[in-house]
């Protein structure tokens, strides 16, 4: 085994119902509207899109949603997403799902504040991030790992 260092600056919540406190986190991390992005099926089903979007109302925070996210998420979601963020003056990105969802995120949240094209990062134009919008997530499944790591 090699040695290595690990830093994860990701604060996590585990446990039941744990979901109706996402209105807590996203004012604790400086949102005042927050930008949903989920993929559709199980999260609207299953009630928890309702249970997050009640615990965003009772924290006083603004949201709009954009849902759809398909497996292996596709650049056209995360231009809309991204250009949605903008013209609603979003500051916090907060995805409800798996891996997919959560990575979609992060690219709107970078493309959110850069001039150019948020495909940049992802294929060498442009160097390291160093300004994106929080994100926050509400994990639907285990061991996607996307929710501790800052790439997509």
């Amino acid at each position: 085994m090699e040695n290595f260092n690990f830093y994860s600056p990701t604060y996590f919540v585990f446990g039941k119902s744990t979901e109706t406190q996402t209105g807590e986190y996203v004012a604790r991390y400086g949102g005042h509207k927050a930008l949903i992005h989920y993929g559709g099926g199980s999260v609207v089903r299953s009630g928890l899109l309702d249970r997050v979007k009640a615990s965003l109302d009772a924290a006083g925070i603004a949201h709009v949603e954009l849902g759809g996210v398909k497996a292996s998420p596709h650049s056209d979601l995360v231009y809309e997403g991204i250009e949605l963020a903008r013209k609603e003056g979003v500051d916090f990105v907060l995805a409800i799902g798996g891996g997919s969802v959560m990575d979609s995120a992060k690219a709107i949240a970078l493309g959110a504040v850069y001039d150019g094209d948020f495909w940049d990062f992802y294929c060498g134009k442009q160097g390291g991030v160093t300004k994106a919008l929080p994100v926050g997530t509400v994990v639907t499944i285990a061991a996607s790992g996307s929710e501790g790591s800052t790439d997509s």
